[in-house]
């Protein structure tokens, strides 16, 4: 079936601070220069890893209108991601991305409380329907306590027309092959569930590694929309391989996600800081190099 929104490999963007917490622009603007040039020109600032659960509105707007400056080329489809705790946050932050010309927008379910049926409902038809010539993507995350499922994206579907995508990393087999089958939504899976949505027709890529192994995710993603599964989930047991082991070397401490994709932006050579915006903690600089020894030792063949 046709689907609401191209296929595609998507790339998110991270936020470089400084140790006062203010924007560093001029790594921003490398890093999403970098992004383009390695091929990716889907990309998206704001999700969980970019920290947009924690800009503030004046962080957000000078922040959208600098990356509105560097997404502006032609075939380059720049999306901005809004996470808030209610409707009107919301709606509020997309306005502003509106006005400066933006027409694809990330969401999640507000965090603070489960939604139940009608509140989802609620949600995406005030939210979606604010902006009738924007799409969104809907990020679907465990943090807001409710992940939608394949019947909810099927009720989702008809009564909001320009909900046209979804982040679902954490979709089983079996939910993949229902997504895709049975709603014309598009639907970006990660690299561990990717190729079991491809088994049963179109659907795209979130890219986590992209920027540390941009050949292979391209290759990746080109044998799931050729269908070429015996080189498909060959690239997967590797993929899967390195994210192991790049998790692997993080020696037992865990951090929130954009702690994770920092290491990932700094090892393409982008000069990102490890910092996240405060409460939480980033990596230091001393596991971002275990890391990269880790990953030059067992996958050296594949680092970029």
């Amino acid at each position: 079936m046709t689907k609401r929104y191209h296929q595609a490999v998507l790339a998110s963007c991270e936020i470089p601070w400084d140790e006062n917490y203010n924007l560093i622009e001029t790594t921003f603007r490398e890093e999403v220069r970098g992004t383009i040039a390695l091929g990716f020109n889907n990309l998206y600032i704001f999700g969980t890893a970019g920290e947009g659960y924690a800009v503030t509105v004046s962080q957000f707007t000078d922040i959208v209108s600098l990356f509105g400056e560097e997404t502006g080329g032609d075939d380059v489809h720049p999306m901005v991601g809004v996470i808030g705790m209610s409707t009107a946050q919301v709606v509020e932050k997309i306005g502003i991305a509106h006005d400066m010309g933006f027409r694809a927008f990330q969401i999640s379910l507000t965090p603070w409380g489960e939604l139940t049926d009608d509140e989802y409902m609620t949600y995406f038809t005030d939210v979606c329907g604010s902006f009738p010539d924007s799409k969104f993507l809907h990020y679907n995350l465990p943090r807001p306590k409710r992940v939608l499922m394949v019947e909810d994206y099927k009720r989702l579907q008809d009564a909001v027309p320009n909900l046209a995508a979804t982040k679902f990393t954490s979709a089983t087999a079996d939910q993949c092959a229902r997504l895709v089958r049975e709603t014309d939504i598009q639907h970006f899976f990660s690299e561990g569930n990717f190729p079991f949505g491809c088994l049963y027709g179109e659907c795209s890529l979130l890219t986590s590694l992209g920027a540390m192994i941009p050949k292979r995710t391209h290759e990746y993603f080109g044998y799931g929309v050729a269908g070429d599964f015996e080189n498909l989930f060959r690239l997967h047991t590797r993929i899967m391989l390195v994210i192991d082991d790049f998790i692997g070397s993080t020696a037992g401490q865990t951090g929130i996600d954009g702690a994770y994709d920092k290491m990932i932006v700094r090892s393409a050579g982008v000069d990102m800081p490890l910092r996240l915006l405060s409460p939480y903690q980033g990596f230091s600089l001393e596991v971002f190099d275990r890391m990269m020894q880790t990953l030059e030792e067992k996958h050296g063949d594949w680092m970029e």
